[in-house]
């Protein structure tokens, strides 16, 4: 640890990677590099997290066509088809849409060399105190923030990054990833499971495809969606776990004695998934402005932040 001392103002960095002391709630709102960074669109620029997002796209991809076109629309009974099909594909966009706004939002990044002595000064701290500083990407570390080597950020309260959504799962974007496992394990992966087993035991409704074509297919729709059924019900669990205990993950993982008053565990639900129970803690599309993107396209296209 380096303990620096800014002879002007008074304050003290230390460089540190954990239990920094500034409150997770304050607002930086007097920085313009957080004004820069909520004109752009968040996209990690990772090859392992791009590669894996796509497969994510192309396993659901791969389970509409064979729900649809294998299963579905050679069936004789019409609205058996027409009602669950429908409904798949519902729980499809909804599953991808989470996985995008998961993937595009903003996890919560702490801005990017903001150490400096004018922001010290906007801070308005007590001479003397003892504020943390990450020594990586040279930024303030809120309260239970922490640096992400692939993001290359300090996330607040960052739970992990996940490959799957080329993301952090961190203060902002917490909601979405919870939403997304949602879709894909109890509903979509269910939905494979259900169809797959059907359309064998059923096998008088063939596809127009050739009997074994249709029984491969059906066999790796199986195994993915048991797989997906695994990896996602895991997920899920941890995550409301966390939430429900008011401890992300990476905390959990290091055993970080709590430097913060824990929340009751219906607050920290209200909490990630914002206000009191409504139809909005399931809408993938809650608080996306879409006016907003289309200005800043005209206004020369969007901008990644990583």
């Amino acid at each position: 640890q380096v303990q620096r001392t800014m002879q002007s103002s008074g304050h003290r960095f230390r460089d540190v990677e954990h239990h920094p002391l500034l409150a997770e709630n304050d607002s930086y709102d007097s920085s313009s590099s957080e004004a820069d960074m909520a004109e752009r669109v968040w996209f990690i620029r990772d090859g392992c997290g791009m590669v894996c997002a796509i497969m994510t796209w192309l396993l659901v991809v791969y389970a509409d066509f064979v729900v649809t076109f294998v299963m579905l629309l050679p069936s004789k009974d019409f609205w058996y088809s027409v009602i669950n099909g429908v409904l798949f594909n519902c729980l499809a966009v909804l599953a991808l849409s989470s996985h995008l706004r998961t993937m595009l939002t903003d996890p919560g990044a702490v801005p990017k060399g903001n150490a400096t002595k004018e922001y010290m000064d906007n801070l308005q701290l007590k001479p003397g105190e003892v504020i943390y500083k990450c020594p990586k990407c040279c930024s303030i570390k809120p309260e239970r923030a922490h640096h992400c080597s692939i993001c290359k950020r300090c996330i607040r309260k960052m739970d992990h990054h996940c490959p799957w959504v080329n993301n952090c799962v961190g203060e902002k974007n917490q909601r979405f990833f919870v939403l997304f496992t949602v879709r894909e394990n109890q509903q979509q992966h269910d939905f494979n499971l259900f169809f797959s087993v059907t359309k064998y035991v059923v096998f008088t409704e063939c596809s127009d495809f050739s009997p074994p074509v249709t029984v491969i297919l059906m066999i790796f729709l199986c195994l993915e969606g048991f797989l997906f059924l695994t990896f996602t019900a895991v997920m899920f669990g941890t995550q409301i776990h966390s939430i429900c205990n008011d401890e992300t993950e990476i905390e959990r993982l290091k055993s970080e004695k709590p430097t913060w008053e824990r929340r009751l565990r219906w607050e920290g639900m209200k909490s990630v998934f914002g206000g009191q129970p409504s139809l909005l803690w399931i809408n993938p599309f809650a608080g996306f402005r879409i006016r907003q993107i289309l200005l800043r396209s005209k206004k020369g296209g969007p901008e990644f932040s990583v």
